[in-house]
């Protein structure tokens, strides 16, 4: 998978974390653990757009 391609999916599963998040938040009680971890892995993808970016 070339650079761009890869920055893509990571965009779109960025995205896709950003709505669950969005989604967790909604829910009448949401769970903190479950934020938590969504936010931990929206924070790592962001993480490696931006070093695959500076890279690039």
């Amino acid at each position: 998978m070339n650079v761009e391609a890869r920055m893509e999916s990571l965009r779109q599963m960025h995205h896709d974390l950003e709505e669950a998040i969005k989604e967790e938040n909604r829910r009448p009680m949401p769970d903190s653990a479950v934020l938590s971890d969504l936010k931990r892995q929206k924070l790592r993808i962001k993480d490696e757009i931006a070093r695959l970016d500076a890279e690039h």
